[in-house]
């Protein structure tokens, strides 16, 4: 079943950034994919994101569901039909709403583990915390907006990361068949980030040494957007083995 065109609002989002070692990186990923660099290091993250009114963007009436999820996401490249293609891939996607946890991987793109969030916003200061069911994934992200982007990132202003991001909107998310990801892009009709100064973050994925081994992975910068108009737009598959176009 093909996904229609989704619209809604991203309530809030948080995209907290790690700059990793190529090397570990490119061995976490499956094929077709490998990372894309900035100033030489991969890109991974989490994001945060709630999301509301999502509805049918063909539906006329001006409310729809909301929830709160996560997702586990880096930049990576890809060849096809000749082209090199960017984008993320998704290795997991958590959320608080059983809808889109049934729904996860057979209507909507990708397979989605269902969570529990726990969400406390004061004025600028945001945290979010994320403990998924299956105990196979956990998160937490705190801090508060500020007005420059962290002098130790790799990014050398918001607007550098802001672009790098915004051009990452194609995602493909892993899926019940190996080989095989569901495609979702994001639009948003008036993209704008913020920085969020980070004071505690944690995440099981990027901290797990089996996969990065330590001092390979290092916190890198965090964005934060609020009150964004978008759509998703359903994605052909790509299967990695044949060439598929994006």
């Amino acid at each position: 079943m093909r996904l229609p065109v989704i619209r809604g609002i991203i309530d809030r989002r948080i995209l907290a950034n790690y700059r990793v070692d190529p090397d570990c990186m490119a061995s976490a990923l499956p094929p077709p994919f490998r990372p894309q660099l900035f100033g030489g290091h991969a890109i991974g993250g989490i994001c945060l994101i709630r999301l509301k009114r999502i509805r049918p963007k063909l539906l006329p009436f001006p409310w729809g569901i909301g929830s709160e999820n996560a997702a586990h996401r880096i930049a990576v490249e890809w060849e096809s039909n000749g082209q090199t293609m960017s984008g993320v891939y998704i290795p997991r996607r958590d959320t608080d709403s059983m809808l889109n946890a049934i729904a996860g991987g057979r209507i909507f793109p990708g397979v989605h583990h269902h969570a529990t969030f726990n969400v406390l916003e004061n004025g600028e200061h945001y945290s979010v915390t994320m403990t998924a069911d299956d105990g196979n994934a956990a998160v937490h992200v705190s801090g508060t907006v500020a007005p420059t982007i962290s002098d130790s990132s790799v990014f050398n202003s918001i607007k550098s990361a802001s672009d790098f991001f915004e051009r990452g909107a194609l995602g493909y998310s892993d899926t019940n068949t190996y080989g095989r990801f569901d495609g979702l892009e994001l639009k948003c009709e008036n993209w704008h980030v913020e920085s969020l100064n980070v004071d505690k973050i944690h995440s099981s994925y990027f901290e797990d040494e089996s996969r990065f081994p330590h001092g390979s992975v290092k916190f890198d910068c965090a964005l934060l957007m609020r009150n964004v108009a978008h759509q998703w737009h359903g994605r052909p598959d790509l299967c990695c083995g044949r060439a598929v176009g994006a």
